[in-house]
């Protein structure tokens, strides 16, 4: 009996630690919803005469098909042509590069000074390709674009005043807000937009309102070359997954000042496979904890407010809710079995629940006005996408936890901006993974769980855990569907293959 106690003691401790780290999470997301309630003014205008000289990076591995459209998209930007300094960091091993080839050569017949920076190895992975490529840099600026955007050809005019405003010397990086290219493409891309969203225009800009803590995102965003070369900060590293984050926490640190636009919008593409998706989050969620590691006690003990370094943590720690909702699944059916009550998962679905909702309807109404609620429709979507992927997650916490960097695997992208365009007969196309195993198990689990509770609590618990099984039902059933052989060829990625790049 006394075993049995301890027991049950140890799931109900484990229970409540992780139901108030939910209602935390969920709070500090309304608190960012308050925060951010002064908006930041867009970029002052500068005399053409003060443009000091950019150097564009574009990391790339094996991109056929969005390669030409970020090169092209570069080299159109709206800048004086001899400060302008493009370079294509290519660690691809396969038909990209003839393709990043032939788009250097053009644009380098246009006039453009464009070229392509390759390695020995792809040692470090971005992190090291962006080390490898500054001490050849010619600016003093550095933009930085992933391969699947496409930035607007008055990006840097509208980003680089801030840097030479009054006051500003201080200011090590600038990041812009992500926009969306295939938004509307599938319920997956909308999802996946709603909640980018939110972390743009609410978490990032609630962030900066507060003076807090908040990371470069890895693309869309220009550094001050001295901030990166500063040796408080460190330069680019290679122990963390999520380079960007680091430093960026790195830089503000040692003093530097970070700045967010949200009115200034980088578009890019939202991955369109459910398991593209899932391995952008394993990555995410791996470097995050991995710099919560490395920098967690570096931010406590530094001379900000209480406030701050404690919503830094929470910042770089964000990623915990994942094994937290895992736990509170897993500890229910013994609790039950061994004829202990649980607290009533209705109570913490009112406390958790409330604020990353608000939070995603007060980012669609800046950004899309009267017609936010079109946007915000696809919440329960990104709801069964979040809580179907909390083992995915949980999983790369756990790695993040107890190592240092690791494979850097990239997220594919297929170049599907309209319905018409299909992926599914990429080579880039990701298979099933055995993690798909286990959340056939746990959609299983959480149906036990929810009769379990039906018995002992009666069917007002239930809706908790159908929600659970009802998540991992969903991730499972439609990366089976998006794994199904195609019946035809993609038309228009096919003809990219074989032409490759046209002008």
């Amino acid at each position: 009996m006394q075993l049995q106690a301890a027991v049950v003691f140890v799931l109900q401790t484990i229970y409540a630690i992780c139901a108030l780290g939910l209602a935390f999470y969920s709070l500090h997301a309304a608190w960012l919803v308050w925060q951010m309630r002064r908006v930041q003014p867009d970029a002052p205008n500068a005399d053409v005469a003060t443009w000091p000289a950019v150097t564009v990076q574009l990391p790339i591995y094996n991109e056929r098909y969005v390669a030409e459209r970020l090169i092209e998209a570069c080299a159109l930007l709206d800048y004086p042509a001899d400060k302008l300094h493009i370079q294509v960091l290519d660690d691809s091993t396969d038909d990209t590069v003839a393709i990043i080839d032939r788009c250097v050569a053009y644009w380098q017949s246009q006039g453009r000074s464009v070229v392509a920076v390759r390695r020995m190895t792809r040692a470090g992975y971005k992190a090291g390709a962006l080390a490898h490529a500054l001490s050849s840099a010619t600016g003093d600026i550095i933009a930085i674009f992933d391969a699947d955007f496409q930035p607007s050809p008055d990006f840097l005019r509208r980003t680089l005043p801030h840097f030479s405003a009054p006051g500003s010397d201080d200011v090590g990086f600038i990041q812009t807000r992500w926009g969306h290219l295939n938004r509307t493409y599938s319920w997956l891309t909308a999802s996946q937009a709603l909640a980018l969203d939110g972390h743009f225009a609410v978490e990032q800009a609630g962030r900066q309102a507060a003076g807090c803590f908040f990371g470069f995102n890895g693309s869309g965003g220009v550094w001050r070359r001295a901030c990166i070369e500063d040796t408080k900060t460190g330069g680019w590293q290679t122990d963390t997954l999520c380079e960007d984050l680091d430093l960026s926490y790195r830089a503000q640190l040692a003093g530097w000042r970070p700045l967010y636009l949200n009115e200034v919008v980088a578009p890019a593409e939202i991955p369109p496979q459910l398991n593209a998706y899932k391995r952008q989050q394993f990555r995410w969620a791996k470097g995050s904890v991995q710099t919560l590691r490395k920098l967690g006690g570096r931010v406590w003990r530094s001379e900000r407010t209480v406030w701050v370094r404690l919503a830094g943590m929470v910042h770089l720690g964000a990623y915990l809710i994942h094994p937290m909702l895992l736990l509170l699944l897993l500890v229910i059916p013994p609790l039950l079995l061994l004829g202990a009550q649980p607290l009533s998962p209705m109570p913490l679905i009112g406390i958790t629940s409330f604020g990353p909702p608000l939070l995603y309807a007060v980012g669609q109404m800046r950004l899309a006005g009267n017609s936010w609620w079109r946007r915000w429709a696809y919440l329960p979507l990104l709801t069964l996408l979040g809580m179907g992927s909390c083992l995915n997650n949980s999983l790369a916490v756990w790695q993040g936890w107890h190592t240092n960097g690791g494979t850097f695997q990239r997220t594919p992208k297929f170049r599907v901006e309209n319905s018409s365009d299909h992926w599914r007969g990429s080579i880039y196309r990701l298979p099933l993974d055995r993690v798909m195993i286990a959340e056939i198990v746990l959609a299983i689990y959480a149906l036990l769980a929810a009769y379990l509770l039906s018995i002992q609590s009666g069917w007002p618990s239930v809706p908790f855990m159908l929600l659970y099984a009802t998540s991992f039902a969903t991730v499972v059933g439609v990366s089976f569907w998006q794994n199904r052989t195609p019946h035809t060829r993609p038309a228009k990625v096919s003809m990219e293959e074989m032409n490759a790049v046209h002008h």
